[in-house]
């Protein structure tokens, strides 16, 4: 499961205090983790937002999507079978599209200036994608810190998720086993708090409050209306493959140890539209700390290093990233023919 503060930019000394005193300009300091990105930009968002204004549209899907699920549990029994399974059907859906988008954005980029806000924001994420949400940011820093690589010599990988981490011979995971495996491959949430706790105790005691928390409220709904836990229990499951399915394919055919190629970009308009820019997955990886309102700008900035090595990139959605012709001819553990994607 994924940052940190950054610094207030340093400011001008524009005058000097005695004549014939040198007249000294400090440069600008950089934000913490976050490159191409001003102070001035930073204090865009006004005194709610922390980067940005745009980062009300997510910070509003947040809400809407836990809305949405409180409206479908309270609307159960009046609903008819087959608008029963539709909901449930949009419920996975939702749950890919938000760990993809919006719960991904919040990891790299909190959306609001207020602590008690990015807070009541993480429970609300953990309630909507039934994952804590400081567990789901841990995996998904550690993801960053392997982005995806091939075992070492002891057969380990330092991305839990790597789609190298059950292949073999230095080749991919097949997508089935991947997709459908990931779920259950997963360490279990005491075990993500441990490895938290080993380094940042206050981060782990956050995490077992989301995991707390979460396992109250879906208890007492399986009290109230257990038929209603029971039909959405195995598209939740579809959901979590749903996200692992989007994982897959943002990493097939990438080069794990050439910075620019990480990631797998897919420019398809309607997808980036609706999954806030997760397309650019190639420059994601390139330069973490990116808003997502400023993948475009980073993407032109990459091509422009014409020496450097091409972005990976597919054509459809990631989560529909089979259709593409390239990504059959990359090579996986359950297929030899060599060929990757360019």
């Amino acid at each position: 499961m994924r940052r940190r503060p950054g610094h207030r930019p340093g400011a001008a000394d524009h005058g000097a205090s005695r004549p014939g005193q040198r007249l000294r300009v400090r440069r600008p300091q950089r934000l913490h983790g976050v490159r191409g990105m001003t102070g001035q930009r930073r204090r865009a968002g006004g005194r709610i937002f922390r980067y940005t204004a745009w980062d009300a549209i997510p910070a509003a899907l947040v809400y809407a999507h836990l809305a949405a699920l409180v409206v479908f549990f309270l609307a159960w029994p009046q609903l008819s079978w087959a608008a029963r399974l539709a909901g449930a059907g949009l419920y996975a859906f939702a749950i890919g599209w938000n760990q993809d988008s919006i719960s991904h954005n919040f990891i790299h980029n909190p959306f609001f200036t207020s602590k008690l806000a990015n807070r009541i924001t993480a429970f609300a994420l953990t309630l909507e994608n039934g994952v804590p949400q400081t567990m789901y940011a841990y995996v998904h820093m550690r993801h960053h810190a392997g982005n995806s690589d091939r075992p070492d010599a002891a057969g380990e990988t330092r991305d839990p998720i790597s789609i190298y981490r059950h292949g073999r011979d230095g080749k991919a995971e097949p997508m089935l086993s991947y997709v459908f495996m990931g779920f259950w491959r997963d360490d279990g949430p005491f075990e993500v708090a441990r490895q938290i706790r080993a380094k940042r105790p206050a981060e782990a005691r956050r995490a077992l409050e989301e995991f707390w928390v979460m396992i109250a409220v879906y208890a007492a709904l399986l009290a109230i209306r257990w038929e209603f836990i029971l039909v959405l229990a195995p598209f939740y499951y579809l959901g979590q493959s749903l996200s692992f399915l989007i994982a897959y394919y943002e990493h097939l055919g990438a080069d794990p140890d050439e910075p620019r190629a990480t990631g797998v970009s897919t420019y398809e308009p309607i997808y980036n539209l609706v999954f806030m820019n997760n397309g650019y997955h190639a420059e994601h990886h390139y330069r973490p700390k990116q808003h997502w309102t400023r993948m475009a700008s980073l993407r032109r900035e990459m091509m422009a290093e014409t020496d450097a090595a091409p972005i990976p990139v597919i054509g459809p959605a990631h989560f529909l990233g089979f259709l593409d012709p390239r990504t059959w001819r990359t090579p996986t553990a359950a297929k030899g023919r060599p060929a990757a994607v360019h």
